[in-house]
């Protein structure tokens, strides 16, 4: 950890130490609640068979999905950094497996998983085209994806006083995407059959 942000063992920021999921705000909670009805929604109608989450984190959203998608196959990968690791050691399930690799290239087959998530990822991610089309390789019916939207992500930031020195751009952002240009990256890959604006991300629902 350094200030206020996690990194990984190759130097690449991985995150910051709030922890949105977890927190006591109301303000806080209710975006998130929203956030997680959404991507529960939009899950629920990807009905997967089993599920690749590139970018996992420590595990929070990726457990939760195991849990729910009971025996069939949960994947979830992610940088090595102390603090995701600790995360994978408290959020376990016979049916989730973790592992350590970049986004990059990933070492699946061919339509190997029928559904993969990048949950608050791609905005991280170097090559982010690059990316999603490692994740479209890997799945055969769907993509999950959701970004912070922007403007209005930084605008936000600014408006509570955080990252003024870098114009409300959270620390480990590289890419920056409005809605439509988000559904324009996204739609090189598959069909956009779900739009959603939860407060204030994008969440895209792709079928390959």
């Amino acid at each position: 950890m350094s200030g206020g942000v996690t990194v990984s063992h190759e130097g690449i920021v991985t995150g910051n130490t709030y922890d949105k999921y977890g927190s006591s705000n109301p303000f806080v909670r209710r975006m998130m609640a929203n956030f997680q009805a959404t991507l529960d929604e939009l899950l629920a109608q990807a009905d997967p068979q089993s599920l690749l989450d590139v970018g996992c984190g420590e595990g929070v959203l990726v457990h939760q999905w195991a849990e729910r998608l009971s025996a069939k196959r949960v994947v979830g990968i992610d940088l090595e950094e102390e603090s995701i690791q600790a995360g994978w050691d408290e959020h376990q399930a016979p049916n989730l497996e973790y592992r350590t690799m970049q986004a990059e290239n990933l070492p699946f087959a061919d339509c190997e998983f029928d559904l993969a998530t990048a949950i608050e990822v791609l905005e991280h991610v170097p090559d982010p085209e690059h990316t999603v089309s490692e994740m479209a390789r890997c799945a055969e019916r769907h993509l999950l994806v959701s970004v912070p939207r922007e403007p209005l992500w930084r605008m936000l930031n600014m408006a509570r006083g955080a990252y003024w020195s870098e114009l409300g751009n959270t620390p480990g952002h590289l890419n920056h995407w409005s809605r439509r240009s988000f559904i324009g990256l996204l739609s090189r890959h598959g069909k956009v059959v779900e739009v959603r604006s939860p407060f204030p991300w994008t969440m895209l629902l792709v079928r390959l």
